[in-house]
């Protein structure tokens, strides 16, 4: 066992566990990757100029989250049986119509472990359809919300009128507390930056969304009781695995979560987002008073910033709240959904708890219907009006 991964066993005060994650870890051990180079010098954090010198070159950001609608969760939009790059052509196309120049990609390491070769050059499929609609993606890791218990292969259907019902973590239960299964995800991390590293079409990285993320009433009581304590040792791992690709793209893990007034009240986990970030990015769902006091308190860092998540129109996180104030601080933004789809995201959270028989009068997320008519057209007038399309 390296160096590293002891040092993160170290951290959690715990030996290596020998797991053996079988069908539950999804598929059996096939790596055929790439070669990535193992001794390679991590870069170092990029500077407050040279951030800012990035974000100078780039446009107003504002796009979506953005899985396919024919797909419940990452490892079907990725795998190769149901990767649908027609559908994705088609609804990248609505978003470009109404002037959305990036979207935020998730990926899975299952994905990638299944099928190296192939999950790279559908990435790179998609980064060409990106790049003929005009926008470019920041693609995300690893993921602590929902399902923890993930399987590669065919996804469950969704249960019907329930929000990311079928949405998986990566890495999964058993891999994120296994030792042995870390130089797997490690060669993931800098399989994908290596092959992208100096692509223009890539706009960045997100390590790790919502990494403190419990998972609410959803998972709670199945989930690790110490999660955290496996996550944040794991995830300034993978910042360290990403830079030592020396990618041109910068790198970010978006806080989303309490209060960061100061540094005084942010949490480990927090603070180790921020402190390993070119860029600040950030989650807000709440009220436009909300969204302003939390752009405020990040302006210390010095650094652009990205919401990476917004946009649930019964909290009053709404398009018309939200835009134009990213737009006077210069924020990128990227709310959660696009089209109406297999995720059933225009549930609220609640669904988890409460029945639905029929779909909400009041959408939570997404901005089309699945033939691409807009939810509200003055909606997409205003993203439209906002981004000089």
């Amino acid at each position: 066992m390296g160096k590293k991964y002891l040092k993160i066993l170290n951290c959690l005060g715990l030996v290596a566990i020998a797991i053996s994650c079988g069908p539950k870890g999804g598929a059996e051990e096939k790596q055929s990757v790439p070669d990535v180079n193992e001794t390679a010098e991590t870069s170092e954090r990029w500077s407050k100029e040279q951030a800012k010198a990035w974000y100078a070159e780039q446009d107003w950001l504002v796009g979506a989250n953005f899985n396919p609608s024919n797909s419940i969760n990452q490892l079907e939009m990725w795998q190769k049986e149901t990767f649908s790059p027609e559908l994705i052509d088609t609804e990248l196309g609505w978003a470009e119509d109404i002037g959305m120049n990036t979207m935020r990609v998730y990926l899975h390491d299952l994905a990638y472990q299944q099928d190296p070769d192939g999950f790279l050059e559908r990435m790179d499929s998609m980064l060409g359809l990106m790049d003929k609609h005009g926008m470019k993606p920041l693609f995300v890791f690893f993921d602590s919300c929902w399902d923890p218990f993930v399987e590669a292969g065919k996804q469950r259907a969704p249960k019907p009128h329930v929000h990311n019902s079928g949405w998986v973590q990566s890495p999964g239960y058993h891999a994120l507390a296994d030792s042995t299964q870390y130089p797997r995800l490690e060669n993931y991390v800098k399989a994908v930056v290596g092959r992208f590293a100096n692509d223009p079409r890539v706009l960045g990285w997100d390590i790790w969304n919502e990494p403190d993320n419990d998972t609410g009433v959803s998972y709670r009581d199945k989930e690790h009781p110490n999660k955290v304590d496996y996550v944040l040792p794991l995830m300034e791992e993978a910042f360290d695995w990403a830079r030592s690709q020396h990618p041109i793209q910068p790198l970010t893990s978006g806080v989303w979560l309490g209060d960061w007034a100061s540094e005084d009240v942010m949490s480990p986990i927090q603070l180790a987002q921020i402190n390993n970030s070119d860029i600040i990015s950030f989650h807000n769902y709440d009220s436009p008073e909300e969204f302003q006091k939390r752009i405020d308190w990040l302006k210390r860092y010095d650094r652009p910033m990205i919401c990476t998540e917004y946009m649930a129109r019964p909290n009053g996180s709404t398009f018309e709240g939200f835009l134009p104030i990213a737009k006077a601080e210069n924020i990128g933004m990227f709310n959660w959904g696009l089209v109406d789809g297999k995720t059933q995201t225009k549930y609220p959270w609640d669904s988890w708890e409460k029945e639905y028989t029929a779909e909400p009068e009041l959408w939570f997320h997404e901005v089309f219907h699945k033939d691409g008519t807009p939810y509200k057209k003055s909606e997409t007038n205003l993203i439209k009006s906002l981004t000089g399309r």
